[in-house]
């Protein structure tokens, strides 16, 4: 990437894991300067952030309002580009609206809205805007992830057939956790987190990752969501049978609440000869079962010739040096400043993950239904196609 991209930060404050993330993934090619930033709430935590960070005084807004204003007002070689929303789930909406408003680009972390209806008025402000809008769905981002896509959409095996994806972790399952940090206290809060816990929260990751490996959309859903922690106020766990719009079929399962299980991801895809299976917790590794024959371990790394251009695209060692949860988060940051200089030069007229946002938030709510409705089968289509609310 010859000419870095300029980018402005909402949430983040020293101390936040996520934000952290972010600006390491951001940095890590070198591609992307952060420039700006809105870190906090508290405009004194905010300044400490960025004067951490290297940033001016002048460059440490007191809201995201204030960012927008102050960087437009800035010469347009110097203005931030994009901003980054790394802010529990209330202001995903705002923040970004705000800044498309504003003329700027937004990557903003999922779920993209708390709610169907929010995700709908952002798509409507997205088309509107005609800039570039990412989701960090970190997932799809992994090589051995992108292998698996490649060889589904390639018929390598043959048609998909069943797909089952799993996503426990156990940072919420006792009582005492819910207000045990500031990420339980918020997830776990209708006002800030949603109408969904669990499933807004990783079962959004666990339905963007069947979509994308398999290349069909989830388009109806039976599941059964609960709230196992007495007092809790949304679901941390849950359970859905779904149906592809290619004919598959298969189950979703993602739990808060599942004591002693980390970030357990993982994904199986079941075809006519064989299937893919892919770990989170051991993402380099990508396991191939053919009908038939032994048992094959496609792995990540620069110099594995036998992976898909794609996925090796992904890679940034050689075999043998494991990559991981950074990297991932760095592919999509990278793949999003490509977007942004493609549209400065022109040569790119929109690119938006939208579409797969609203889709997320249309697979939470038509969970919701069902799990209300004695887990009776849900249709998605109706709920991602209806017009944005106004």
């Amino acid at each position: 990437m010859s000419e870095r991209v300029r980018m402005g930060m909402v949430g983040g404050a020293e101390g936040a894991f996520i934000g952290a993330i972010h600006r390491m993934a951001a940095a890590l090619d070198g591609g992307i300067e952060l420039v700006a930033g809105c870190f906090s709430s508290d405009p004194s935590r905010g300044r400490a952030t960025a004067a951490k960070l290297g940033l001016p005084a002048d460059r440490s807004y007191a809201s995201y309002r204030d960012l927008v204003l102050g960087e437009a007002a800035r010469p347009a070689g110097e203005r931030m580009e994009f901003v980054s929303v790394v802010t529990p789930n209330d202001l995903h909406l705002p923040v970004a609206i705000e800044a498309l408003q504003g003329g700027f680009h937004v990557l903003s972390d999922k779920p993209a809205a708390r709610s169907l209806e929010e995700a709908l008025s952002l798509r409507a402000s997205v088309e509107q805007s005609g800039l570039v809008y990412g989701l960090t769905h970190t997932y799809a981002a992994y090589p051995m992830v992108r292998q698996a896509r490649e060889m589904v959409l390639d018929g390598e095996l043959g048609a998909v057939r069943r797909v089952t994806v799993s996503y426990p972790q156990g940072w919420l399952a006792s009582a005492a956790d819910t207000g045990g940090s500031k990420q339980a206290s918020w997830r776990t809060d209708p006002a800030r987190s949603g109408e969904s816990g669990c499933f807004g929260d990783i079962g959004t990751h666990a339905h963007n990752l069947v979509e994308y490996v398999t290349g069909s959309r989830i388009t109806e859903v039976c599941a059964d969501l609960r709230s196992l922690v007495e007092g809790r106020l949304l679901d941390d766990d849950g359970a859905a049978l779904f149906k592809l719009e290619n004919s598959a079929r298969g189950t979703l399962t993602a739990s808060q609440v599942c004591a002693g299980e980390g970030n357990n991801l993982n994904i199986s895809i079941y075809c006519e000869k064989g299937a893919l299976l892919w770990q989170q917790e051991d993402p380099n590794r990508l396991q191939v079962r053919r009908r038939g024959r032994p048992l094959e371990t496609y792995q990540a790394g620069t110099d594995c010739a036998y992976l898909a251009e794609g996925a090796r695209a992904l890679c940034r060692t050689p075999v043998g040096h494991p990559e991981g949860y950074i990297e991932a988060f760095a592919n999509i940051y990278r793949d999003f400043a490509a977007r942004v200089l493609a549209h400065r030069e022109g040569s790119l007229a929109a690119a938006s993950d939208i579409e797969a946002g609203v889709r997320g938030m249309a697979f939470v709510r038509a969970a919701i239904e069902s799990s209300r409705n004695h887990s009776s089968w849900v249709s998605l289509r109706p709920l991602w196609e209806e017009p944005a609310t106004q």
